[in-house]
């Protein structure tokens, strides 16, 4: 299985810049995701490594082979760059059978008819749908044409299997499912994912490692649990976890190395990092993960229930605090009236400040609120 290097890798239709010199590197039998909004640059990224859209600037390897370069005048096409791609309509032929359109792609590749029988058996225990062997597709659910889509793409034994928001057309249930069907498929065959998606909860749920862009920039390339503990910006921040993290504006009245002296909320506070904290003005913004600012009684902030919504394993509570609204998860089947008063701390090490003016963020660590 390959490895798969991008080199300052520019995509431009006109004057739009669609991606912007991304360095990316994907590891071998990694599942990586390319995150973020509509717009960003993700599918883009992901045609360009296929070979469908060609870039304008940059280089891109594959196992170690260049298959795009802007300056070397090289641009290997897509049946050559032994890649397997599953679209977000699954593209299946209606007039061919599961078994047919699994065999389609083998047969055009010239196998024998013995080769092609036992890879597209080995297919269909793979994706567990054997049964549905000698139906169409317009006979099988969206999850069933999902597996025959995916069966169909790895039949090849292609390198790299790239997928573009594939349970998109699933409803919630169904996502949940072949969400962990994906993961264990990945497992199972060692191969190489990228995966593009809007969906946090996909990214976070799926990857060894997520690409996170805005813009066509990249804006963190970590491991999920790394993005969502230590996001690099106020746009990772907002963008991945839900519900989404607090943000409490700040003024900075004192910095000394890993120790700075906030006023927010109306109260004096003082933020211990980990490290020294560095490229910080005079204006701050505190990042408090739901989770770590919970409801206790004597906590330091107080403010009034604006909305609870119950989902019976954990309960989302908005707090109106002066003009900040605050978001606070309990765990457990919890409710609170509207209105009432409510106390909150700031619990943990791993609470984010962000310099307010740049959006970078400037250290991690944990906050003593003054009464």
């Amino acid at each position: 299985m390959p490895e798969i290097i991008l080199k300052n890798v520019t995509k431009r239709f006109g004057k739009f810049v669609a991606v912007d010199n991304l360095d990316l590197y994907i590891a071998d039998r990694s599942f990586i995701t390319l995150l973020g909004p509509s717009g960003c640059g993700k599918t883009t990224t992901l045609r360009m490594i296929a070979g469908l859209e060609t870039p304008t600037e940059g280089e891109i390897l594959i196992d170690g082979e260049t298959v795009f370069s802007a300056e070397k005048g090289i641009n290997v096409p897509p049946n050559k760059r032994d890649v397997g791609f599953l679209f977000q309509n699954y593209a299946l032929w209606p007039h061919m059978t599961v078994y047919q359109n699994i065999a389609f792609g083998l047969e055009n590749l010239k196998w024998e008819k013995k080769k092609i029988k036992s890879r597209v058996e080995e297919m269909l225990a793979l994706l567990k749908i054997e049964q549905f062997v000698k139906r169409y597709p317009s006979e099988l659910s969206g999850g069933q044409q999902q597996r025959v889509a995916i069966a169909r793409t790895l039949a090849p034994s292609p390198k790299v299997l790239f997928m573009d928001e594939p349970l998109s057309n699933l409803d919630a249930k169904l996502r949940q499912e072949m969400r962990t069907e994906l993961k264990r498929l990945h497992s199972d065959t060692n191969s190489t994912f990228v995966y593009v998606t809007h969906d946090q909860l996909e990214a976070m749920t799926l990857s060894t490692q997520v690409c996170l862009m805005n813009n066509g920039l990249l804006q963190q390339y970590d491991p999920p649990l790394k993005i969502y503990g230590g996001p690099a910006n106020l746009f990772v921040a907002e963008f991945v976890g839900n519900p989404t993290m607090n943000f409490i504006p700040a003024d900075v009245v004192k910095l000394e190395g890993n120790r700075v002296e906030l006023t927010m909320l109306g109260k004096k506070a003082l933020f211990q990092a980990r490290d020294n904290v560095e490229n910080l003005g005079e204006k701050a913004v505190l990042g408090v993960r739901p989770e770590f600012l919970p409801i206790q009684d004597g906590g330091a902030v107080k403010g009034h229930v604006y909305s609870t919504l119950p989902t019976g394993m954990e309960t989302t509570v908005k707090v109106t605090c002066g003009d900040t609204m605050l978001t606070s998860v309990v765990f457990g089947n919890v409710d609170y009236p509207v209105d009432m008063p409510i106390s909150l701390s700031a619990n943990g090490d791993q609470l984010m400040l962000f310099d307010q003016q740049s959006g970078n963020a400037v250290g991690q660590g944990s906050l003593t609120i003054m009464d």
